[in-house]
C-alpha cells in the first residue's frame, strides 16, 4: 500500500509549525519504500495539483496529513481521525480556494481544496495537535514540543499498519 505522510503547516509561526517541523524530522527516518514523506505547508491549489500528479504518476492509497490546528482544545493535545470526506457547501469551498490562492495555508483549507478537485484517496487520516502560541519565532512552544512525540508516534503507526482503526469522522474530529 502506498502511503503519503505530509506535514501542513507554516515556518517559523511557532506551533503554527508542526506539520513542517515534524515533516523534517520524519524525512529523515527510514522508512519502507511504499511510504514518503513531504512537507506540504504551501497553497492548497498548488498541493492539490501536485497530489494529482502523483495520483497520476505513483498512486498513494492513504495520506497521512498532520499539522496544528486551533479547535479550542486543550494545548497539546492530539486528535487522530479518519476523514468522511465530507465537502462544506459551494459557498465555503469557495472561499478556501479564495484563501488558499492568496498564501493562506491551513491542513482545513488543503484537505477541502484537494477533495473538490480530487486529489485526495479516499482513506484520508488527520492528526491534528492544538497550538498553545501562533506568534512568530522558530520554535514550538514547551507544550506543543512535547506533544510532538507522541504526533511523530501516531503518524508512524497508521502509515505503516494495513488497515489502523480509527474513528471516521468529519473535518475537525468532533463527531
Amino acid at each position: 500500500m502506498k502511503v503519503l505522510v505530509a506535514g501542513v503547516g507554516y515556518t517559523n509561526l511557532r506551533d503554527m509549525s508542526v506539520g513542517p517541523l515534524l515533516a523534517e524530522r520524519l524525512a529523515a527516518e527510514t522508512w519502507p519504500a511504499d511510504v514518503q514523506v513531504r512537507d506540504l505547508g504551501y497553497g492548497a491549489v498548488h498541493v492539490a495539483h501536485d497530489l494529482q500528479d502523483l495520483q497520476d504518476t505513483d498512486p498513494v492509497e492513504r495520506l497521512v496529513l498532520f499539522g496544528a490546528v486551533a479547535r479550542g482544545r486543550r494545548a497539546g493535545s492530539v486528535t487522530c481521525y479518519r476523514w468522511d470526506g465530507v465537502l462544506p457547501d459551494p459557498d465555503d469551498i469557495q472561499a478556501q480556494v479564495a484563501e488558499a490562492v492568496t498564501g493562506t495555508i491551513s491542513l482545513d483549507g488543503l484537505l477541502i481544496v484537494g477533495r473538490q478537485f480530487g486529489a485526495l484517496p479516499d482513506d484520508v487520516v488527520v492528526v491534528e495537535v492544538e497550538p498553545e502560541d501562533d506568534s512568530w519565532g522558530p520554535a514550538c512552544s514547551p507544550v506543543v514540543e512535547t506533544a510532538l512525540e507522541e504526533v511523530a508516534e501516531v503518524v508512524r503507526r497508521i502509515a505503516l499498519q494495513e488497515r489502523p482503526a480509527l474513528p471516521t469522522l468529519p473535518l475537525g474530529g468532533a463527531p
